[in-house]
């Protein structure tokens, strides 16, 4: 099916055109919906909205202090009665004339207020002021009370003006602030592109329906081309597979440059990480993996660019059906042809009537799906306490060892026929999986907010991970997907059964160079600051939203104290780390520091800090440390490309981050060994196999499809069910659900306070069960019914009665 965009000819009498580079227009689609449908940025008539004045940091001006020579507004006139000079600013303060003039030069009740402040401040607190200001208040005072005024109180705002400007400069460039963060027209951004008639072909399909395998095959063929995919894992595939097939390809990821040619000369083939690719070198084919992620709260920025930017002939992207609309409509904006290929799922996937209930009841190629680490855990103890071996696969795991865990299982002489994973199974791996098996079908996820909250999986989420079951060219013809509870299996069915939501906006970023643009304009403020004020002001289309920035700004305030310029201060805060580690985000603050005082990040620096060499984990606690020092040489190898001369072992890292891999793979393979040594240890080890602690915040689908099985009350025991570690879980789970032992865990079990007594070593695992057990023993016999409150009351008002 071919989609034409006719952009000329779909413009109503009226509509504008925006001219774009290379001498060709684009059309505005959609002008009758433009206002409605933009961004809250744009008034509805049009108009940019007023700026969120609360990110305004006023710049502190110092009051003139003695040092400042001689008064010459004094020698003028006299000097001021700062009694009299504090009245008469008050007054004007207080004047509804002075407000309204405030407001009309940009002034809100906010900023009017933080302004007078500061200009009282710096009037009384300076030993003199210019002559010009200090004649107006002299004058000002003289007059006060006399029928022929000397001066008014209203003379003062122009001053009072002035001053404000240099503690908001904001407030006199605020129209090139606008221009700057003007984001409604991204296909402008890419001249190269738009100089060329591109031709966008979409594949679109299920999982294992072989859609990205024919546009590589397109690839492949091109004389030139490039591949993105979201992962390392996908890039490096492709990266092998064309090599393998004598086409000479290049491996470009943010940590990682691999050439085909041994004397380092680019190949006209490149597989990449979708961050990295290059939108000004020319190709005949572009194959842009998984577009679905261009609605990605955090990294859709980078498809949007992939998709509009790229310089290519042909453009073929691959993802959901779901992406269709969202990218015909950007091509019209664009005007370029799109055609769309659907393909339908190669294998069938049949959802079980039936849950595993038990892990006896385990198959050889079973893949159970857990959406915690301490699920993972738990699991895999539990599976080889059977005598069955079990490969284990989870996000934090280096590639390098996620594909041995893959290798084991898939290997039909190895004895491990079991898989326990996360959703980082969804894609980048090909495994031979028969079964899909959720441990739940609830997730801990971060909304729009940046609010966490536990949620049921998305249908897009569920068909992504049930897809893998069945792979098409793999030992198993068909796939099936279940539930290990049963309760689970008639919500998944549901999940599964609703369409995918279409793609509505494409995700949008600040550019180095526009914050720069930035800070030009406003050079006292803070990058973090700078990022709030850009988005607070930015306009977008409503095919666009600007991405989440929560961890820009998180590394920004973190290195905010360390003197840097401000594109070295980008790339930093740009740096692909969580935030969740301690360890990680602590090294990035020390190479930012020791970058800041010009001193090279050597190798023997690094191995000081990391205290390499390392030995294999003795538990837990070891092997997750083991994963944040992978990233830290990760963050090392991503800045060493981006500053050679100060982070100049690249080389040496590579080597020891492989010696690492190594070293996590011993560890993954003994898991259940260090999760018997964490568990028997009081204090640190213990810690780690508890799960984060999520609000227990459900949205209104999963509400209505938890209280409509199990009543109001459930949705609580369904959340509180995801805390509690796979083990425990498994035994107990209807006893879990039962609303009245709900209540009771809520109040006594697993909650924040339980999780930080483990943390703090005042608590284990061991001592935790004991206390549960023996809460639901005295529950069970009464002790804390409603007796005993009525017990507990008389015995409080005897006692009250023998104090008086």
């Amino acid at each position: 099916m071919i989609r034409w965009a006719r952009p000329l000819l779909r413009l109503p009498a009226g509509a504008g055109l925006a001219l774009r580079h290379g001498g060709a227009a684009v059309a505005r689609l959609r002008p009758a919906a433009a206002s409605s449908s933009s961004s809250s940025s744009v008034g509805g008539d049009g108009s940019s909205r007023a700026p969120d004045t609360s990110l305004f940091v006023p710049v502190p001006l110092k009051p003139v202090g003695d040092a400042a020579g001689e008064d010459v507004g004094a020698e003028l006139t006299r000097p001021l009665d700062k009694g009299e000079v504090l009245k008469n600013l008050n007054k004007f303060y207080k004047r509804k004339e002075i407000q309204r003039l405030g407001a009309e030069n940009g002034l809100d009740a906010r900023l009017f207020h933080q302004a007078f402040i500061s200009f009282r401040k710096y009037i009384m607190e300076s030993s003199s002021v210019s002559a010009d200001l200090h004649i107006i208040l002299n004058d000002i005072c003289c007059g006060a009370g006399k029928v022929c005024l000397l001066g008014h109180v209203d003379d003062l705002f122009p001053f009072f003006l002035r001053h404000a400007k240099q503690i908001f400069p904001m407030l006199d460039c605020m129209d090139d602030l606008r221009k700057i963060s003007d984001l409604r027209l991204p296909p402008n951004w890419y001249p190269d592109a738009r100089a060329i008639q591109r031709k966008i072909i979409f594949h679109a399909g299920p999982t294992n329906s072989g859609k990205t395998y024919h546009a590589i095959q397109r690839f492949l063929s091109a004389k030139s081309g490039i591949y993105c995919g979201p992962l390392k894992l996908l890039a490096h595939e492709i990266f092998q597979k064309s090599n393998d097939a004598n086409v000479p390809c290049d491996l470009v990821t943010g940590e990682e440059r691999v050439y085909a040619n041994e004397d380092a000369r680019q190949a006209p083939h490149i597989a990449c990480t979708i961050e990295m690719c290059s939108t000004n070198t020319p190709y005949e084919v572009a194959v842009i993996d998984e577009i679905q992620m261009i609605r990605d709260p955090a990294r859709g920025w980078a498809w949007t660019r992939a998709l509009l930017g790229l310089c290519a002939e042909e453009i073929h992207v691959c993802g959901e059906a779901a992406a269709i609309d969202l990218v015909t409509e950007l091509m019209y904006t664009t005007g370029e042809e799109i055609e769309v290929r659907n393909y339908k799922r190669l294998t069938p996937l049949t959802v079980l009537d039936y849950a595993l209930e038990s892990l006896d009841n385990l198959r050889p190629g079973d893949c159970i799906v857990c959406f915690s680490k301490n699920d993972i855990y738990s699991i895999s103890r539990q599976i080889e306490a059977r005598g069955l071996e079990c490969a284990v696969i989870y996000g934090s795991l280096p590639p390098g060892t996620k594909l041995e865990q893959a290798k084991k299982f898939n290997d039909p002489d190895d004895p491990c026929k079991i898989l326990v994973a996360t959703d980082a199974i969804g894609m980048g791996l090909n495994l031979c999986i028969k079964r899909i098996i959720f441990n739940s079908i609830v997730k801990p996820t971060i909304n729009e907010k940046g609010e966490k909250e536990i949620d049921s999986i998305t249908t897009s989420q569920a068909l992504q991970i049930a897809g893998r079951a069945g792979r098409y060219g793999s030992s198993f013809k068909q796939g099936e997907v279940t539930t290990m509870h049963h309760d689970d299996l008639v919500q998944l069915k549901e999940i599964l059964s609703e369409s995918v939501r279409p793609v509505k906006a494409a995700g949008l970023h600040p550019t180095p160079e526009q914050i720069e643009m930035f800070a030009y304009h406003l050079p006292d403020a803070t990058l973090s600051n700078l990022i709030d004020i850009f988005v607070s002001l930015s306009q977008v289309d409503g095919l666009y939203f600007v991405c989440n920035i929560d961890d820009f700004k998180f590394l920004a305030d973190m290195i905010q104290h360390i003197p840097l310029n401000l594109r070295s201060r980008y790339v930093f805060c740009t740096a692909p780390l969580n935030r969740k580690e301690p360890f990680v985000c602590t090294t990035l603050l020390k190479f930012a520091r020791q970058f800041s005082r010009n001193e090279p990040l050597t190798f023997d620096w690094l191995c000081r800090h990391t205290k390499w060499p390392l030995a294999a984990p003795k538990n837990i606690k070891e092997l997750v440390h083991l994963e944040a020092v992978h990233d830290v040489f990760d963050l090392y190898l991503w800045l060493s490309y981006r500053f050679m001369d100060m982070f100049p072992d690249a080389v040496l890292v590579r080597d020891i981050q492989k010696k690492l891999d190594d070293i996590i793979q011993v560890g993954v393979c003994n898991i259940t060994k260090l999760i018997r040594a964490s568990q028997s240890t009081v204090a640190p080890g213990t810690a780690e196999v508890v799960s984060e602690d999520f609000p227990l915040s459900r949205t209104k689908r999963d509400t209505r499809v938890a209280s409509g099985r199990h009543g109001a009350k459930s949705t609580e025991a369904l959340s509180i069910a995801v805390e509690v570690p796979g083990e425990r879980r498994a035994k107990n789970l209807k006893a879990y659900r039962s609303a009245t032992r709900q209540e009771d865990l809520k109040s006594h079990g697993r909650g924040s306070l339980a999780n930080r007594l483990l943390r703090e070593g005042l608590l284990t695992q061991e001592m935790l069960r004991q206390l549960e057990s023996e809460w639901h023993d005295q529950h069970r016999n009464g002790r804390y019914g409603l007796g005993s409150k009525r017990d507990d009351q008389n015995n409080s008002k005897e006692t009250g009665k023998k104090k008086k």
